[in-house]
């Protein structure tokens, strides 16, 4: 479907509202989706390489071609914000590495959030919590909390699902995605499974990093000198506090890059828990230990996801080197690794070069992953 037929169907759903709205005809009756054949179909993941963790996949929402197509329209759909004019894409943009370039992002209205866009390169491995806080534990809880967020779509489901209801090819979609028989069936819990579909198929594993880490790839894969010696620095392991190296591989580590915990790095001083300007973890837990902790993020296309941090503080990859070599700021709960260093300006060179060997072109380009309103 391209872009023209989709607003004119659009359209046409508008005015199909509007009537109804007006007690003009009455609803479509039950099952009128009964007769659109429902024959789903599993979605097959790109062959992940032998080094990636297993994808978990709720038992009650496998992925399907026809789940995932869902899923990926209403991804890019603004018609999930209140005024139609914001998608889930609209803060996480494929070929910023699904982040949105902006220091927090901005909801519908340029309305301001109070953190940075979490990039999304292998979400659906991320167990042990969602968000920068982790308030939520799937992607099918993940997906309906901006929708309803009056920071970001400022929509209410309810409004959602009745513009669902009514839309010229909705009804249709989510019956060959999940079997519904009319369109009265489609359901917050419905929307929440095709998101989470679509989202869990965001793979990532095609950079320099994994070619040469793993042996997948040509020659040309290679590290370069400067990018083997900046991945030493990245992993060695400190014996004294003063050896001059940054020990980033205690938190972003093997193939996602990231430990899937949750850590104060020194962002900010706090003598006391309630100091933090931002309790991250610890709003959710309550627990003293948490204030300040926030999901180590993966570094996957890092240099494509700038600005860094859950409140986007830094600019560049320069920057956060800088952080880190300062030795972050007090906080009874400071990560035990985070302490000062020097580098060398050549030192910083060869680290910055490893970190960009992370950036996944194919990730970025994949077409699968795209706006299907460009199609």
């Amino acid at each position: 479907m391209n872009r023209g037929s989709w607003r004119w169907s659009m359209m046409v759903g508008l005015l199909i509202a509007g009537i109804w709205g007006c007690g003009g005809d009455e609803p479509q009756p039950a099952g009128d989706l009964a007769d659109i054949p429902y024959v789903p179909q599993a979605y097959l993941l790109p062959e992940l390489p032998y080094f990636f963790p297993d994808l978990s996949v709720p038992a009650d929402n496998p992925l399907t071609v026809d789940g995932v197509e869902l899923g990926r329209y209403l991804f890019y759909d603004p018609i999930l914000s209140v005024d139609s004019t914001l998608s889930c894409a609209g803060c996480h943009r494929q070929e910023l590495g699904f982040t949105d370039g902006l220091a927090l992002s901005e909801g519908v209205g340029q309305t301001i959030g109070i953190r940075n866009a979490k990039p999304l390169a292998n979400v659906g491995f991320f167990e042990k919590g969602l968000f920068w806080d982790g308030r939520v534990q799937t992607l099918e809880e993940l997906a309906l909390h901006p929708i309803e967020d009056p920071l970001e779509m400022k929509n209410t489901l309810e409004n959602l699902i009745a513009d669902l209801q009514v839309h010229p090819e909705y009804p249709a979609m989510f019956r060959k995605a999940f079997g519904i028989a009319d369109r009265e069936e489609i359901s917050a819990p419905l929307i929440a499974k095709a998101l989470g579909q679509f989202t869990r198929t965001l793979v990532s594993f095609n950079a320099k990093y994994d070619y040469a880490n793993w042996d997948r790839g040509p020659e040309t894969q290679f590290f370069s000198p400067s990018e083997l010696r900046g991945q030493k620095l990245f992993n060695r392991e400190p014996i004294d506090p003063d050896e001059p190296h940054p020990g980033c591989s205690h938190c972003h580590v093997g193939p996602l890059v990231s430990t899937n915990e949750y850590a104060n790095n020194g962002l900010d001083e706090a003598l006391e828990p309630v100091d933090f300007p931002d309790p991250g973890l610890g709003g959710i837990t309550g627990k003293p230990s948490d204030f300040g902790k926030f999901r180590v993020p993966s570094l996957r296309n890092v240099a494509l996801t700038a600005p860094y941090m859950h409140d986007g503080r830094f600019a560049t990859l320069e920057e956060v080197l800088d952080h880190y070599s300062s030795g972050g700021h007090y906080a009874d709960n400071l990560d035990a690794n985070i302490f000062p260093f020097s580098l060398t300006a050549q030192e910083r060179e060869d680290l910055l070069s490893f970190l960009h060997t992370l950036t996944d072109t194919v990730f970025v380009q994949e077409p699968a992953y795209g706006n299907p309103f460009s199609e």
